[in-house]
């Protein structure tokens, strides 16, 4: 069977299209979402608190425990878990610092061998990370 011809086709083909739409993968994400899908709400950064520091284990084949924390969101209170970059940066985050956090790479997917971490610190205390472990800044006294 190929497509409807004629002069009232027209109601057919915008119903075909309908249904169709929904086996795109963009516009089903943006139509579906749940409340949990979307813990920044739209925006690229959100700030937080430091719950606890954890340990991540990475997929097969690899074989190594990925530092990472449990951060509360300011804005809304969802608990989320950001990875944590660098070598030893895990050093320069204590319990109940103040973290800014962005998305980490894949539009709202895991990265890598990380499973379920979609976040990542980019700053502590105000200070960015990347300074903290070049020795280009110090964390600030509390």
């Amino acid at each position: 069977m190929g497509k409807p011809r004629g002069i009232r086709t027209a109601r057919k083909y915008v119903t075909h299209r309908r249904e169709q739409r929904w086996h795109d993968k963009g516009y089903k994400k943006a139509h579906l979402s749940s409340r949990w899908v979307k813990p920044f709400e739209g925006s690229s950064h959100a700030k937080g608190i430091v719950l606890e520091k954890v340990g991540v284990e990475a997929k097969q084949p690899n074989s190594a425990i990925r530092k990472c924390v449990r951060v509360q969101l300011i804005k809304n209170g969802k608990k989320i878990t950001a990875f944590v970059p660098n070598d030893g940066c895990l050093n320069f985050i204590e319990e109940n610092d103040e973290v800014l956090v962005a998305g980490f790479g894949r539009k709202g997917h895991a990265v890598g061998d990380i499973p379920g971490v979609r976040f990542k610190i980019i700053k502590v205390a105000n200070v960015s990370l990347w300074a903290l472990f070049r020795g280009k800044k110090e964390r600030p006294r509390s």
